[in-house]
């Protein structure tokens, strides 16, 4: 059992920034492909980013390209998603994830193991 623990959400002005981080109690997030998925209230939860577990592949959603960026600090044992110039319409919960496989996917479904969820509100 894997336990994931979501942090940085809170709120930010249109167009400003948030970190949000990805943590693993007592299991090292190197060792899993993780993903960031977010739900808006009354829509379906959708892709953010992923990486793979060593770091050598990454995936975004075509609306965050070029603003968001997944990392992972193996120092902290964190996987980090860095959200510029953020928008009101993604104004939502804020999930990771993590799978056994290697490929960073797009599919919640591949995903065995998800945090609670941290809330990003951006206004306008």
């Amino acid at each position: 059992q894997v336990q994931l623990v979501e942090s940085g959400g809170g709120l930010v002005q249109a167009g400003g920034s948030l970190r949000l981080s990805c943590a693993a109690s007592g299991r090292t997030m190197s060792t899993y492909t993780t993903g960031w998925f977010r739900q808006a209230p009354g829509k379906e939860r959708e892709f953010v980013a992923a990486i793979s577990w060593n770091a050598d592949r990454t995936a975004y959603a075509d609306s965050v390209k070029g603003r968001f960026t997944i990392s992972r600090d193996n120092a902290k044992n964190t996987v980090n998603l860095q959200m510029n110039s953020l928008k009101p319409e993604e104004t939502a919960v804020y999930y990771c994830a993590t799978r056994g496989g290697s490929a960073p996917t797009m599919f919640s479904a591949h995903y065995d193991y998800w945090g609670q969820g941290t809330q990003v509100t951006v206004s306008s």
